[in-house]
């Protein structure tokens, strides 16, 4: 963990380029077929907006192993990309053709050429807690709400250890109406840790158990159809900001979810990361660590934030805004209503009845 003095910061909203490195371990004797279906996709990908370039390349010791890198003008172009509904269809045919896939993300620091024309970089590193955040959200049925938040609370605790690098740290779980969000903290590997979950027979049989409430069928047998529900259901952190030495069970932990008009869930996270970063430098103040999710395609931003005094307290900064005046900017980005006053006391508790999401369960690597 950093120094108590330095902040934690990780950002997927600050316009920087990216470079995005897939590592793949192709099935023996499908190589010509993966090489065909990546000329296909490179096809179909090269007019992605944001899309600079990209590299394949084959192992010189082992065959089966390739890499693909590829160069963003943003994160938020990638993510755009990857959250399309045609992203699935353009890289369904190499699926066959591999065996294991892991996916890296980087911001471009530095480079040895002296100019660039597409993109900034970024201009001095973060400071990291060695943690990777991810959540997925999905819908139930309407009326099912209570058997799900039933099934999804009652279960065992897969074992946290996954390998000698990679640990579950927490997994904290939250329903507002029919919609489920759950926001996962892993130590080293996060696909790792992912299959390791869902190999779990405890979790298996609660994944299991909700598939008749959910809106949205998927049959967890069919490769195919779980990768496409957990590729829809992806909710990426895309901001996350710490600072102090607060240990856990001496915060309170909180999930809101804001309701962006049409179009504005991108400037909704852009202003709640901003919001958070100033609020995060306040000495000792009410907020200790903030984590915002985006799913640009549909507008949906849920904000994860741990704070150091009862919500009550702290109603601005649980929000996300520093003052009235952004609460006022940031209500005008949300569908709320015509009658509805964000920079008012009343306007302020009133979204966090509303907005403030259930937490249904949340569970750390010390009580798994």
């Amino acid at each position: 963990m950093p120094a108590q003095a330095e902040k934690v910061s990780q950002s997927a909203l600050d316009g920087n380029r990216l470079r995005v490195v897939l590592m793949l371990d192709v099935e023996d004797g499908a190589e010509l077929r993966f090489l065909d279906a990546y000329d296909q996709m490179c096809r179909h990908v090269a007019a992605v907006p944001g899309h600079v370039s990209d590299q394949l390349c084959q192992s010189i010791e082992n065959p089966s192993q390739w890499l693909i890198t590829s160069e963003w003008e943003s994160a938020l172009h990638f993510l755009a990309w990857v959250d399309s509904p045609t992203h699935l269809e353009m890289v369904q045919p190499m699926h066959g053709c591999v065996k294991d896939t892991r996916s890296l993300r980087f911001g471009v620091l530095r480079e040895t050429r002296t100019s660039y024309e597409s993109g900034r970089m970024q201009t001095a590193p973060r400071v990291g807690d060695g943690i990777i955040r991810h959540a997925i959200t999905f819908t139930v049925k309407p009326g099912s709400e209570q058997q799900v938040a039933d099934i999804l609370s009652g279960y065992t605790s897969p074992q946290a250890v996954v390998d000698e690098n990679t640990r579950l740290r927490r997994t904290s779980l939250f329903m507002h109406g029919n919609r489920v969000v759950r926001a996962v903290e892993v130590e080293g590997d996060l696909a790792r840790a992912l299959r390791h979950v869902a190999r779990q027979p405890e979790v298996r049989a609660v994944e299991e158990a909700i598939n008749p409430y959910l809106e949205v069928d998927r049959d967890l047998n069919d490769p195919g159809s779980a990768r496409e529900f957990f590729a829809r259901a992806a909710l990426p952190a895309v901001h996350h900001v710490a600072k102090g030495p607060d240990r856990p069970e001496h915060l309170s932990r909180h999930a809101l979810i804001y309701p962006a008009k049409a179009g504005s869930g991108q400037a909704v996270a852009k202003m709640l990361a901003q919001q958070d970063e100033e609020a995060a430098d306040v000495p000792k103040g009410p907020l200790a660590r903030s984590t915002v999710f985006l799913r640009e395609s549909e507008d949906i931003v849920v904000r994860l934030v741990d704070l150091r005094v009862p919500v009550e307290e702290a109603a601005l900064v649980a929000v996300g805004a520093a003052g009235k005046h952004k609460a006022g900017v940031l209500a005008r980005l949300l569908d709320l209503g015509p009658d509805w006053d964000l920079a008012d006391e009343q306007g302020l508790k009133r979204f966090l009845v509303e907005y403030d999401m259930r937490m249904v369960t949340d569970r750390s690597a010390a009580t798994s």
